[in-house]
């Protein structure tokens, strides 16, 4: 019932749902109160209304949003509550007070505020943005980028000054119930010296050197750094915020390219999202900005996406453009139509090249090139050291997909089947559940069943804990905790920087350092390590959150079972056994001909019964039947491990940089040697001489 409430209402916890309801409660006993008339029952119920609203706003209550769709917004709430307050004084037959005019007065005032208020705090956020946001990019030595205005007067301003009205509201309750009109007068005072003063502070912040230079000089500043720069690949990404994942996963085959990299983003909220690199990152949201940054220096451009605005990018002629991805699979995504408008197409292995050819979706196969897939380097092969250890096998199901599919995942129909047999296997194994972060958010009997497996694998790990044949070492389990607490203390000493006011000083402020992002980055391997020896080897574990890693998951187990995603692909690198659940009931045969990844796994079906296969392979490798089949499903997806995937990719960017190289020395012999007869359109684009209202280029190719 709660579970159902918390979906219709869209709130993210019960603690939400309650405030969300003592609010909605609220105003009606306000008026009741009113009506009475009682001044503590009012109180009462004011407070509560006060309160429940703080409470969402600082919750990011997406409630609050829906309510500002129904004209039940935050101002509407506060006037409702003061003409509440003007009703109880008239039915207290205090409608000819002093105290009454007084409130009245007061609150049409207060409102007169709002306007002012509101304009000045668009208009400092406004003249605050710059045309471009940056991240290890040294703009301070070129333009003068002043700090953010406080905090305090700016984050969720709206709220703080309509809740001024706290002490008008407080001091009027007060002499309605005392009849001392002195409180009330006091508590009006208050409140407009306050929302006043609010004002007034704002003032200063609209102009003069709290604002950043204008746009010409900012766009001006970064053409000068990349032109001191260089960049000679750009990793090109425009999306969502839910898809900001798509881009973070290339950081750091980025950081290591042998040519200058360069991350270019188009939407602001990709920027916030970003993880932490020490690339130099360009967010540009104007695409008139974009397509008259000095960028003839750059040879190659990786796309992790096929989005619209690709197109702002892809018309430089002077570069060569590639797709990339974020991933190989057998979905439709991975050989979408639009793809034959880069230069390249570039995939983990021999699978791409075939996907691309089956589909004939107009991609050559000569533009193909198989890099491999260099994020997967952290996967390690091989079994886990540790002889006589309890074998350890994961549990990583997909989440339940926008439709009711149900091949989507295999929590609804097997997953309990497969953590029952999984837990009561003798000899026994060790489960770790990693369910995917979104398990559960659409669908209630995705969420229904993520809590039974829940409570099997903790109730299992608790009856083992008592179980005489498994042993801890308690000291070694207590020197891992206090390890960790250790490791957790400092990487948040290296990552708690001071919270930077805005985008401006961000930028200004957002170089990274270098050192610190080394030692963070051996601190998590750290971390790692000290979490898997805090809790004894065979203890069933459930693992949500982002540590422990997926990865990190892949090198502690010695095999996975999964639904059909990416997860199966990265996997398969491991060379270790993996089981996938045919939760569609296709069947064996069609499950592996409709999907590549599967041909080397044990399929199960939803009763899980197959699984005696899978732990089989694990017990006894010699014996494992589908070891062979799975080396050359690793190559055929993945491609050779030697070279390694870094090297090809980066023999990839070099190989496609000479390309560029070549096509621009052509085109400039041409104009040579062509003269003044030469096509302009023939010639290298000279990106900053167009006017900047000029958009008709755009389309062009």
């Amino acid at each position: 019932m709660i579970s159902t409430a918390l979906r219709v209402a869209r709130v993210g916890s019960a603690a939400e749902l309650a405030a969300a309801v003592l609010m909605m409660l609220g105003f009606p006993c306000l008026m009741l109160a009113a009506l009475v008339p009682s001044v503590p029952a009012f109180a009462a119920a004011a407070a509560v209304t006060y309160l429940a609203d703080h409470y969402l706003h600082r919750r990011g209550s997406y409630l609050i949003n829906r309510l500002g769709k129904v004209r039940a917004g935050l101002s509407i709430r506060f006037l409702i509550r003061q003409l509440l307050l003007v009703l109880l004084l008239a039915r207290l037959s205090l409608a000819d007070n002093l105290i009454s005019y007084g409130a009245i007065a007061c609150f049409i005032a207060f409102f007169g505020l709002q306007a002012p208020h509101g304009a000045l705090t668009t208009l400092i956020r406004n003249r605050r943005r710059m045309p471009v946001a940056t991240r290890n990019i040294d703009l301070a030595s070129r333009i003068r980028i002043p700090d953010a205005p406080p905090r305090g007067l700016l984050h969720r301003s709206s709220e703080k000054m309509l809740h001024l009205d706290l002490a008008a509201v407080a001091g009027v309750l007060a002499a309605a119930y005392t009849e001392h009109p002195v409180i009330g007068f006091a508590g009006i005072g208050v409140t407009m010296v306050l929302a006043v003063g609010y004002v007034l502070a704002l003032v200063p912040l609209v102009r003069g050197r709290r604002i950043p230079p204008n746009a010409e000089k900012v766009l001006a500043a970064v053409d000068d750094w990349l032109a001191e720069y260089r960049p000679e690949t750009v990793l090109y990404f425009s999306g969502s915020r839910d898809s900001a994942y798509q881009v973070n996963m290339w950081l750091e085959t980025m950081e290591q390219l042998g040519s200058r990299p360069l991350v270019v983003l188009r939407e602001r909220v990709i920027l916030s999202n970003l993880a932490p690199t020490t690339v130099p990152v360009l967010c540009v949201p104007g695409g008139v900005h974009l397509m008259n940054m000095d960028l003839s220096s750059v040879r190659v451009a990786l796309y992790a996406a096929n989005v619209g605005k690709n197109i702002h990018l892809l018309r430089v002629p002077t570069m060569k453009h590639v797709f990339i991805g974020h991933g190989d699979s057998d979905k439709l995504a991975s050989v979408n139509p639009f793809s034959k408008v880069y230069d390249e197409v570039w995939t983990a292995g021999r699978a791409g090249r075939d996907r691309y050819a089956i589909a004939d979706v107009g991609v050559r196969d000569d533009d193909i090139v198989e890099v491999g897939r260099p994020q997967l380097a952290p996967i390690r092969t091989g079994v886990p050291a540790g002889p006589g250890r309890c074998p350890t096998v994961l549990y990583a199901p997909t989440w339940e997909g926008w439709d009711d599919n149900p091949g989507n995942t295999s929590i609804l129909l097997a997953g309990e089947n497969i953590v029952r047999t999984l837990v009561t296997a003798d000899p026994p194994v060790r489960v770790l559940y990693k369910p995917h972060p979104f398990t559960g958010t659409r669908s209630a009997q995705a969420k229904a069943a993520h809590r039974r497996i829940t409570a099997l694998v903790e109730q299992s790990a608790a009856a083992r804990a008592g179980d005489a044949r498994f042993t801890a070492d308690a000291a070694a389990q207590t020197a891992a905790k206090a390890e960790l607490a250790r490791i957790e203390a400092r990487i948040a000493e290296l990552t708690g920087t001071a919270d930077r006011g805005d985008e401006a000083e961000a930028s200004r402020d957002g170089v990274v350092d270098v050192a610190k992002h080394t030692e963070v980055a051996r601190l998590r391997a750290e971390w790692d390590d000290a979490y898997w020896r805090s809790f004894p080897a065979w203890e069933h574990r459930v693992i949500t959150g982002a540590q422990p890693r997926l990865y990190d998951c892949f090198n502690v187990s010695d095999a996975m079972v999964s639904d059909i995603s990416s997860v199966v692909s990265d996997f398969i690198a491991s060379g270790k056994p993996y089981a996938v659940t045919d939760s569609a009931e296709l069947g064996a045969e069609e499950f592996k001909r409709q999907n590549t990844a599967v041909r080397a796994a044990v399929i199960l079906s939803n009763d899980a019964t197959e699984l005696g296969g899978l732990l089989a392979a694990v017990r006894d490798p010699a014996g494992d039947a589908l070891a062979d089949d799975r080396g050359e499903l690793k190559r055929y997806l993945l491609g050779p491990d030697e070279p390694t995937s870094r090297e090809q990719f980066d023999a990839a960017v070099a190989a496609l940089a000479g390309k560029a190289e070549t096509r621009n020395a052509g085109q400039e012999s041409r104009i040579v040697v062509g003269g003044p007869d030469v096509e302009p359109a023939d010639a290298l684009p000279a990106q900053r001489t167009g006017s900047v209202g000029d958009t008709d280029s755009v389309g062009a190719g």
